[in-house]
């Protein structure tokens, strides 16, 4: 053999090694945690996929209804005030911004020309009918899994709306990341392209969870980090990320980071109304996904969710201290080395909502004590929801949190962010002014 023959060889080698090392490394599937799956076979429990039961005998288009909201599509493609569906809404990235698409079904700026054949290529393998493959902040890693019957029916709701004249402003990313044709090389990487097994060794409802969690949900999107190429790294499964300038924290079973010491009924709370007491309130994207996605689901899908989520394996999240539960003194000044701006601030705009103690006297969703985000020494989530509110509906009548970007400064939001995680948390925050003027860019 020759000398550059063997040298050829020893390439391809090395090269396939690297390939199985990167696929070990960074391809672990969402559901690896769980074993194999797929029985050879048929699964003996009901089928997980489709709508609960009371549905399955509806029709298509409200199936549709219920799948494309259990999808959260509407979020993804509205902008702020705009028309669902029709596109446009910014995803900021440090590589650029992308706009979502217009998936009405007008023909000339939306799906209205799309074959089934078409949307379906572009919901399991994220390419467009004219070929141009789409970048995976469209979640299709997870739609991937999805049902032939369920597609068709979201397409079938999607074409059945009124069709919307919006043209959406053009992706633009810095290069590499603008060559599109590499998405082709992501997707070989961590797009299974597969629909979803049930495991057979495992309950009806907890198949039923993981259908709507993974591929349906897509939640790993939000609540698991991502590696050096942003695929999900599932090896960290659900143990917490940033996402759209928010922090979605651990959702797995460790009881100090993640929903291990939470009461199934306050999970279920939490999903469906977007509040659980003594846990939270959702705000940001959360608040927006319970909103237009989980509030509109079946209880007994919620109750599959949290079934789910109690099996995934428990998760430790550095940097975020133990919750501290004991109410605050009922001095402003207590703790000391408080925040004396943050005070000022708090006590004229915040403290006949929240009170002086950490526990609200006119509404549970009010309540700071315990929580996770005034627990968090980023005080990321604290200055979201200082800088854009929450618009929530409370059940029990008490007003929304208001947004206060317009009302008050960087400085002044920081200082309140740092005041109230002081007071009221663990220990106190050092988000700056700075940080609040970028967390301005991405709310």
């Amino acid at each position: 053999m020759s000398t550059r023959r063997r040298a050829l060889t020893a390439l391809v080698v090395l090269g396939l090694l690297a390939a199985l090392i990167v696929r070990w490394v960074m391809v672990p599937g969402p559901l690896a945690f769980a074993g194999s799956g797929g029985s050879a076979t048929p699964y003996p429990g009901a089928d997980p996929t489709g709508v609960p039961a009371q549905l399955q005998q509806a029709d298509l288009l409200s199936r549709g209804r219920y799948l494309t909201a259990a999808a959260d599509c509407e979020a993804c493609h509205t902008t702020d005030g705009g028309t669902p569906y029709a596109g446009g809404r910014a995803f900021r990235t440090a590589y650029g911004t992308i706009y979502s698409p217009n998936i009405t079904a007008d023909r000339a700026s939306g799906i209205g020309t799309w074959s089934e054949e078409d949307f379906t290529r572009a919901v399991r393998q994220g390419i467009r009918p004219d070929g141009v493959r789409l970048y995976p902040a469209f979640p299709y890693a997870a739609y991937t899994y999805l049902s032939d019957a369920d597609v068709h029916a979201i397409r079938a709701y999607l074409m059945s709306l009124p069709a919307v004249a919006n043209v959406t402003p053009a992706t633009n990313l810095s290069f590499p990341y603008n060559q599109r044709w590499l998405m082709g090389v992501w997707g070989l990487l961590y797009n299974p392209d597969m629909r979803f097994r049930p495991h057979a060794d495992r309950s009806p409802q907890w198949n039923r969870g993981a259908y709507l969690a993974e591929a349906l949900a897509h939640c790993g999107d939000c609540h698991t980090p991502r590696n050096a190429l942003q695929a999900l790294n599932n090896r960290h499964k659900f143990a917490g990320a940033v996402t759209a300038g928010w922090r979605a924290y651990n959702i797995t079973a460790d009881p100090a980071a993640g929903v291990g010491a939470w009461s199934d009924t306050q999970l279920a709370q939490y999903l469906a109304a977007g509040h659980a007491a003594d846990r939270g309130t959702a705000g940001g994207p959360m608040a927006e996904a319970v909103t237009l996605s989980f509030s509109r689901l079946a209880p007994e899908d919620i109750a599959a969710l949290v079934a789910y989520l109690r099996s995934v394996p428990a998760q430790g999240s550095p940097g975020l201290p133990a919750l501290r539960t004991l109410t605050a003194a009922t001095d402003p000044a207590q703790p000391p080395g408080l925040d004396r701006l943050g005070q000022h601030i708090y006590e004229g705009a915040c403290a006949g909502c929240h009170g002086w103690t950490g526990t609200s006297v006119l509404s549970s969703r009010a309540s700071l004590t315990g929580t996770r985000a005034i627990n968090d020494p980023t005080a990321l989530n604290v200055a979201q929801m200082i800088l854009n509110g929450s618009a929530l509906p409370h059940a029990d009548g008490a007003a929304a949190m208001p947004a206060f970007a317009t009302a008050y400064s960087d400085a002044e939001i920081a200082a309140v962010a740092n005041y109230v995680t002081g007071r009221f948390g663990a220990r106190a925050s050092a988000i700056t002014a700075q940080d609040v003027a970028r967390l301005r860019g991405t709310g």
